[in-house]
């Protein structure tokens, strides 16, 4: 996390409006260690997951790599559709008692990941998992900004950033080992977590009442969940059925629809599901463009480099995972000690150029330097641009975005922009699959691999345009 988006976070309590229930058993630094749980299980899984795509596929042999893809589809879209939705329920409820309820469902659906005897079940409970953290995550935000005082809120904030990032980078590691022994492992260790959290959180944490706030529109989250939802499908079906089958452009006509729904909502809504008026500020605006192509050149990534080196180089899931482990590693270790005092110096816009530049310049050293022949240092040098990249960018996008709102609409802002980003996720990696399509040799995987890496540093890319317009402007004004 920057500096900016910490301190914006300060913002969103004002001084007088710590709820008086907050004081309870637990010290601040107790409840900033309980909620830390959330977002580590919920950064953990991503990664974990990721490097154990190829032995859940040995296990389900009949699951091709479209089906595969929507372990990980499912969970980022319903992410992103639930995110706000639950974040805003949840500011109707208790807070502490919203974040147990998502650790429960996070916990019950990890159970059901590892007992899953099928994809489609396995993706069941993914949805499951998402909606567990979608729920965990605004939810642990609440409880650390009403524990803490004004002074120490964005120290604490950063701290939780901190350990989210850490669990990231300790994912492709731990999935690694667990995977040595059994795929299932890296749900169930999911479960001991979530039951001493449940315990100590029902224990300790401090009651924060809910406020009393429309309640959103179940409808628009239907819509925009499909929408997505039908476009990622489409996507990942085009190649096997054709661009002009029956069934892909009946999805994409479903994606049209949905998405139109959930937009003329917004727009005329009294109520909308995303106020329209967020867009009229233009490093918001600038900030949502720029996070939606990075964040699907992020999703195809992680995906593309777990399948290189496990179907083309025939590497085991711990290999793959000591590979990896040194760009998450870069993520907060950028984020905390170098991206504030970058955009103290240089300006919000020059960090995100830099993040843009060293993300493709990580995915241009793949397409240019593997091949057939394992070359595991020009991977670990990508993958440390790559997290370089988004260690820059990631934080100081959200910085940006939010800090350019009032403090009324920080949440929802906060809340939107991690939308946009989940959604392009699943899109990136449903595109990356159309691209690999079903190569019969080796020569056309590497090549398919390569065509696909330069689509997304193209896609990258594109991110400079909403950049300069909108936030490099609005920073020389």
């Amino acid at each position: 996390m920057s500096e900016v988006e910490a301190e914006t976070i300060d913002l969103v309590v004002e001084p007088d409006a710590r709820p008086r229930s907050c004081v309870a058993t637990a010290t601040p630094r107790q409840v900033l260690a309980i909620v830390s749980v959330g977002i580590c299980l919920a950064n953990l899984d991503l990664f974990i997951v990721n490097v154990g795509l190829s032995n859940i596929a040995q296990e389900f042999r009949a699951a091709s790599l479209e089906d595969l893809s929507w372990i990980l589809n499912a969970y980022a879209i319903a992410y992103a559709a639930l995110l706000v939705f639950f974040g805003r329920l949840a500011e109707r409820h208790s807070r502490n008692l919203s974040f147990l309820l998502g650790v429960a469902l996070f916990t019950a659906a990890s159970a059901a990941c590892a007992l899953a005897s099928s994809v489609e079940f396995l993706v069941v409970s993914r949805v499951a998992q998402a909606a567990g953290a979608a729920l965990m995550t605004p939810t642990s935000i609440g409880l650390l900004l009403a524990s803490f005082p004004p002074e120490q809120r964005a120290g604490a904030v950063r701290t939780w950033t901190a350990i989210g990032g850490l669990a990231a980078a300790l994912g492709p590691l731990a999935g690694g080992v667990l995977v040595t022994f059994d795929w299932r492992w890296i749900f169930i260790v999911n479960v001991p977590i979530g039951v001493v959290a449940l315990i100590v959180g029902w224990l300790k944490l401090p009651e924060v009442p809910g406020h009393d706030v429309p309640r959103p529109s179940s409808w628009a989250a239907l819509l925009v969940t499909s929408g997505i939802g039908a476009l990622t499908f489409a996507i990942v079906k085009a190649n096997d059925w054709g661009w002009s089958s029956r069934g892909v452009v009946l999805g994409f006509a479903v994606a049209t629809v949905s998405l139109a729904a959930f937009a003329w909502h917004c727009l005329r809504s009294r109520n909308p599901f995303v106020d329209p008026a967020l867009f009229a500020v233009r490093p918001f605006t600038g900030a949502s463009l720029v996070m939606a192509p990075y964040s699907a050149a992020f999703g195809a990534m992680l995906l593309s480099c777990v399948l290189w080196e496990q179907t083309v180089w025939g590497w085991s899931a711990l290999k793959t995972g000591l590979a990896i482990a040194p760009g998450p590693l870069m993520v907060p270790i950028t984020s905390l000690l170098f991206a504030g005092r970058l955009i103290a110096r240089f300006g919000a816009a020059a960090v995100v150029s830099a993040g843009i530049l060293l993300f493709a310049a990580g995915l241009a050293i793949w397409a240019t330097l593997l091949g057939a022949d394992p070359n595991a240092p020009a991977v670990v040098a990508g993958v440390m641009l790559i997290g370089i990249g988004v260690g820059l960018t990631f934080p100081t996008l959200m910085g940006v975005g939010a800090g350019a709102l009032p403090p009324s609409s920080f949440a929802t802002g906060s809340g939107v922009i991690n939308m946009i980003r989940q959604a392009a996720l699943a899109i990136g990696v449903a595109i990356f699959v159309a691209i690999l399509a079903t190569p019969v040799s080796m020569t056309e995987r590497i090549a398919a691999f390569q065509r696909g890496w330069w689509i997304m540093i193209a896609i990258t890319l594109a991110g400079f345009v909403p950049n300069y317009l909108f936030i490099r402007r609005k920073a020389d004004r």
